[in-house]
Parts: structure tokens; sequence; C-alpha cells
């Protein structure tokens, strides 16, 4: 194990956001700032021995509950301390876990240290000297009685108030040698009490009589803090409680299934990771923290996938050679081999009354919506209705119009429902939904209001899943009639999903992919053009739009107030407003270009896309409002200003407003990349056009957090668990969680009711368990 310079540390990455209840139990995400509980796995439940956890110690000791004040060798001004982070109770300071662990060398005289070797010694301070020329250090001589030790901090000056002549201090660094002595560089240091004369302490260090001992070599917690309460501090109050509070933690897998696993106890897990004597130590109670987050989370989708399909039930649609001949016949084109193959993975569903609970994933252009609409004309070939749920009113008019002209000539009604529609219009709307007249609905947001009720909706299909929670997931499926019935869902994305991520976050989904592209697509040619190049590449561009090219020009701001503060280049042209202008005063002056941003009204969005789309426009700037959905076939050329400010699936997203038809395209990456991060992110751009490649190079540079938008998920971030590093981890979570809800689907047994309540706090809310069991 490779170690840092000057402190050999173990990371353990612990994401410190998490509030906690009274008592210790995970709760909702938090803030991270003085105030705020950043707890790590913080479900924490006394055994069913600590009687009366709220009135104080049981049986003479602590109980989970105790407050910290009354808490032995604590007291009323470190517990003050202690509150400034939320710790208020032995609980809370127990799940309060240490972000990394530090190796503290065993102590040595001076003489005795070792050049090119992490060491410690201690000493009396004899010299100090501040040097402010060039880059300031701070320098003091340690004497010990057998030799002398150089220490220098550099760009550190208030040291000079802080370590002084005659006081005593232990330090640990990297030894260097230094003249006839050895010099530490920006060590640690420790003040120690005033020497009361110069006792014999063993290993022959010289120790003042008021010193605390020598130390051994050993690991020292290092815990997320403020400036008011250290980490010492929470080190030094976890020391009082954490024998007798480990010994209270309630383990919710037994030892069999523990030790099969190879997993310490739970309440051994904790000991270990507040006061591991080794890096193994620290990393057996690591894991076993982390299983538990992986298991919870997976135990919480398995029970609300084993609830969907034991207790609702969804109409069980038709099908024959007849009705998939009518339904093929609406599109103007042949289904590819991989939609087909998802078309059956979707019939077999659809035709059970076991109701579906599907995503659909599939690369930008793949052909999603095709697939979806065959789902939706079995509804109404079935006698029921059906309805597609859009992220933005952009997209869902987008879709009613290509819909509308695939089944033009049809008895299908389709109409549109979003929040601009007149309230006339809307009411109407609503009528003919819960009178049943309405075959096929396309909208936004407003399919969720409480005034939207059907009358026989068997398939609801989400557009874009990552933009939608699963309470608006929930909220869709509970607009069928009669208690237990509930439409079939599907969920698209192309923003193709990790399968580690998807596993994580859709586990309760059953995952389809459509790889590939329809005939007549071509691949997107990707360019990363420097600043210096930008005018030059608008020039050329220019005679082209002139002819029957058309061109996306995408900028991440609307105006110069929505600017960045940290651009700091001066070419380095970000909004919208800038962009038009320069673009129509320049090197297009004279071609026919609009905006396009979220700020604008829906209907005059519309209007310029269908200008756009008609070829009334030669172009549009707009933000990333186009990244969704925007289909404009003759568009051909994509420009992304400052395209290193925007992660990979987004990129990817934008240049799939191009190649939609059959005309060679070209994307742009215009950006000095100010990040060795954003230059890696364009390099995987040009270098290929697959999404799925894409996904999984985004998971590694930019980790699930942003790849997905797990924020959009409602499900909360880990707090030890890693998902790169622990894949083999979640992989036996998952498969442990599938065999228990199999065995337990409500997990309702006597003995399941502490995993069932910590599960209900980690996730009860976010995956909607309410009504489970």
């Amino acid at each position: 194990m490779e170690f840092p310079s000057t402190v050999r540390e173990l990371d353990f990455g612990v994401r410190q956001d998490m509030a906690t209840g009274a008592d210790g139990f995970q709760g909702m995400p938090g803030r991270v700032m003085s105030g705020s509980v950043p707890a790590g796995y913080a479900v924490l439940v006394a055994k069913p021995s600590d009687a009366h956890p709220a009135r104080g110690p049981a049986r003479g000791g602590i109980s989970l509950r105790t407050p910290l004040e009354a808490v032995p060798g604590i007291g009323r001004a470190m517990a003050e301390k202690l509150r400034a982070l939320g710790l208020t109770n032995v609980g809370r300071l127990i799940a309060h876990l240490p972000m990394r662990h530090e190796k503290l060398e065993a102590e040595s005289e001076i003489v005795q240290l070792v050049p090119d070797r992490i060491g410690s010694a201690r000493g009396e301070v004899a010299n100090t000297r501040l040097v402010r020329r060039g880059r300031s250090r701070f320098e003091a001589v340690i004497v010990d009685g057998t030799d002398r030790l150089d220490a220098v901090w550099f760009n550190q000056p208030y040291l000079g108030d802080k370590i002084r002549p005659g006081m005593r201090v232990r330090l640990q660094g990297m030894c260097k040698r230094y003249g006839p002595g050895v010099q530490m560089v920006n060590p640690r240091y420790e003040v120690l009490p005033p020497a009361g004369g110069v006792g014999g302490a063993g290993k022959g260090v010289a120790v003042g009589a008021s010193d605390p001992p020598p130390r051994d070599e050993s690991l020292r917690p290092v815990y997320p803090a403020s400036e008011s309460c250290g980490s010492r501090v929470v080190e030094r109050a976890v020391a009082k409680v954490l024998l007798q509070a480990s010994a209270l933690i309630e383990d919710h897998l037994d030892e069999a299934f523990r030790l099969a696993r190879g997993l310490p106890a739970l309440g051994e897990a904790y000991r270990l990771i507040h006061a591991p004597g080794t890096f193994d130590e620290a990393t057996r109670a690591r894991r076993r923290l982390a299983y538990d987050e992986f298991l919870l989370l997976q135990l919480g989708v398995q029970m609300k996938r084993a609830h969907l399909r034991a207790n609702l039930r969804a109409p069980a649609l038709r099908w024959s050679d007849a009705i998939d001949r009518r339904v093929r016949a609406r599109f103007p084109f042949t289904l590819t081999p991989a939609q087909n193959k998802v078309v059956g993975e979707m019939v077999a569903d659809l035709t059970r009354s076991v109701p579906a609970n599907r995503l659909i994933q599939g690369d930008v252009g793949s052909g999603k919506t095709a697939v979806a609409l065959y789902a939706m004309l079995l509804a109404v070939a079935s006698g029921h209705q059906a309805a597609l749920m859009a992220p933005t009113e952009v997209v869902a008019r987008q879709h009613a119009e290509s819909i509308s002209a695939a089944l033009a000539g049809s008895s299908v009604r389709v109409e549109l429902l979003t929040g601009s529609v007149a309230s006339p219009e809307r009411e109407r709307i609503h009528a003919d939904l819960a009178g049943g007249a309405i075959d096929l609905v396309v909208g936004t947001h407003a399919l969720l209001t409480s005034s939207v009720a059907f009358r026989s909706l068997a398939v609801a299909v989400i557009d874009e899943q990552h933009r939608f929670g699963v309470h608006q997931r929930a909220a869709l499926r509970s607009k069928s009639s009669g208690e237990s019935a509930v439409p079939h869902v599907l969920v698209m994305t192309a923003t193709p999903i990790p399968r580690t991520l998807a596993l994580t976050l859709f586990g309760d989904l059953d995952i389809s992919t459509i790889t590939g592209l329809p005939p007549g697509r071509s691949p997107v040619r990707t360019t990363v053009v420097p600043l210096a190049d930008r005018r030059a590449l608008y020039e050329r561009l220019a005679p082209r739009l002139a002819g029957e090219d058309r061109a996306f020009v995408v900028v991440p701001a609307i105006d110069q107030g929505d600017r960045p503060a940290d651009t700091g280049r001066p070419n380095d042209v970000v909004d919208v407003r800038t962009v038009l202008e320069e673009l129509a005063q320049g090197p297009w002056k004279g071609l026919r270009i609009a905006a396009i941003h979220g700020r604008m009204p829906a209907a005059s969005i519309a209007r310029v896309v269908d200008r756009f789309r008609s070829g009334d426009l030669d172009a549009i700037v707009a933000t990333t409002i186009v990244e969704v959905g925007v289909d404009i076939p003759d568009a051909s050329i994509v420009i992304i200003e400052n395209a290193d400010r925007f992660g990979l699936a987004q990129l990817h997203q934008i240049r799939g407003r191009v190649g939609r038809g059959s005309r060679p395209s070209e994307c742009y990456l215009v950006a000095d990349p100010a990040t060795d991060e954003g230059a890696r992110r364009l390099g995987v751009m040009e270098s290929t056009t697959d999404g799925f490649v894409l996904a999984e190079r985004d998971f590694e540079i930019r980790g699930p957090g942003e790849v997905i938008g797990t924020r959009q998920s409602g499900i909360a971030p880990f707090k030890v668990a890693d998902l790169m590093a622990d894949r083999d981890l979640l992989a036996m979570a998952r498969r442990d969680a599938m065999a228990w809800i199999a065995a337990s689907p409500t997990l309702s047994r006597p003995e399941e009711k502490p995993v069932r309540r910590r599960l209900m706090k980690a996730h009860g809310h976010s995956l909607g368990l309410a009504d489970v069991g």
C-alpha cells in the first residue's frame, strides 16, 4: 500500500452529507456545514436489552441515547463543541464515521530518525524564525538531548504564534538529510504539556514528567469536523464511549449469514472503523458497512418489485399476428432487429396481468419512441388507453405531432396535454380522458395533476427516465381505475446507463436495450476546435448554411448575467445573446438565425422550432433546452460552445440532435479545456459515438452522482459504499436481497424487525415503500 509523503492514510471516501434523527438513525440528505449532522452509516439501533434508551444509562452504563454531557470524561464543554456538528448523544457520535485513517509512526529519539522514511519524535523547541522573503517559511529547531531536528513549514507564517521556544512538541513527517542532521518539511505537530523535569519513560525517549507516554505505531481516525470542533475532539469523545456503545448495537444479520460472507458483526464493524489496530481491520469494517448500504437499497427495490408483481394487476393486452401487422403498418419504416427484440420482450410483459415495469434504454436516435408507440397501440387495440409523459413541452409537442402523423386516417384519437393548454381546452381533455373518448394522450407533468383521470389506462410511457423520480412514476401508475389496477409502465432513456448503476438505481425495473441505429443513419463526425480557430470555423461553415445544411449552436448560458464567474478567458463566449449578435453581424451575416432558451414562452419556442424544421431558418442558437428530443432530420451541424463545461452524457445528447437523417453530419466541440478532466471528456467524444461506451467512461471519470443525476432518482447517496470500487459487494448484496425477498416478501417475520426498520428509515420514502406490507 502506498502512502502520502508525510502521513500514511487510508481514505474511505466517507461522504458526510446525510442528516440523522435524534438517536442516530439515518434521515434525509442535508447540507454539510456547521450545525448539520454529517453522519456516515448512521442507522444505529439499540439491542432489546437496552430497555429504556431515552432515559439514560442501562444497567449502570450508557445507552445510545445518552446525552454526551452525561458521559463521564466528556463533560459540558466538550459536549457543546460536539453539538456544533450535530452530535448530541452517544448514537449520533458513534454514527459519525471517520473520513480516513492516518498511520502514526512509533516515536523514537531524534538521533534514531532515518532519512527518506516517515518518523516521529518529541523534544523542546530551542529556536524559531520566520523568513518572509519569497515563499514564506517558518523554521524551528527541536532538541531532545540526543540530537537536533530541523523543521520547516512553508506558507504557514501563523505558526510563529503557535510554536515558540521553550515549548515541547511531538512531530511526525518525512525525514530528509539536512547537513549533518535530519529535517522534516511541513510535519504534523502536537504541542505537549510543559515539562516538569525529564523522566525516563522507556524506549530511551526524553519525556517530560507531565508528557503523554511515548506513542507506539497506531492508526488515528480523521473525522469530518469544523473550526470550533476539530477531529481530535471527536476522536477523544468517541474513545470515551466506543466499547460500551458498540456492544449495544443490534445486528440485523445473524451469525451464520455473516460468517458465510466474511463479514464482522455490526457492533464490531463500528468499533473497528473508529479504532482499527491495522489497515486490514479498517478495511474489514468498511466492507461490512458498505455491504449494509448496498443490501438495504437492494432489499428495498426487490421488495417494491415483489409487491408490484404480487399485489397489483394490469390489463392483459391482446396480441395476434393480425394486430402485429396492423401496428407495424403504421410505421413508415421496418423495425430493426434490435427493436424487434425489445418489442418481443415488451409483448411478453404486456400480455400478462402482472404489471410491466420495464426500462427501455437506447442510444440517441436508436428508435425507442417507435417501440413505445407499438406498446401504446397494443393498449388501444385491446380497448384501453395509453399515455406518454415527456420532460418538456417542446418534446411532448413533437411526440404528439409525430404520433398523429403516423396514425393519420385511423380511428385512434390523440391529444396533447401540457401546462400551456388553455383552461377550456384543458377541461375538455380532462373530461374526454375520464370518459374514454381519448385513446392516446401525450403530455408533460400536467398528466400528474389530481384533475387528470383515465377510464382505463393500460400503458404509461415515461420519456427520459432520469428527468423523473420514483414518485412521478408512482403518480402516473395511480391514474388507472380500480384499487389494485395499474397500467403497464415503460420508461425510456437516451442516456445509456452503466450496468452497475442501472442495477443500483433501477433494480425494480426489467431492462431492455436497443443497440445500433436505424437504417439510413450514419455516425456523426466529431472534432475538437480550440478557441483560436473558433471564428475560422464559423466562416468555413457559412457557405454550407447558405446552401442546404442547417446548424445548431449550443451554449451554456442565456445572457451575460448567467456566465460562470470563473470564465477568466477573453474569448470565452458563453451566452445565447452574445453569440447570436456576434454571428448575425459577423461570419453568418445574411443567414437566417434565431434563438431559443428556457426563459421563452413555450409557444415562442415551438414557433422557432417549427420554422427551423420547415427550412425557414438556417441555424438556431440555443441553450441545452435542445438536449432532449428535438428532432430536426435535416440538421447536419452542431457546434457546442465551451464544450468542456458539459458532461459526457450531456455532450452526447446534444450531438444526437444531428445525424437523424441521411445527410452526413458533424459535431464541433469548441473549447480550450481548463482541466485534465475536461480534456479527457472531449477526447472521449472525439474517439467514439457509442453512447454505451461513453456512459462507462463518464462513470469512470465523474462517478455515479453526475452520470445519471442520482438526486433525481430520490435515492439517498451512499455514505461508505463506492459503486466503482465495490462492484463485487453490490453484486453480492443484490443476490442476497433477491433471495431474502423471495423467502420473505415484506420482511414481516419477528426476527426481521431490525432490518425492516433500518430499510424504512433509509429508503422507505425514496422508494415509495409505505404501502408495502
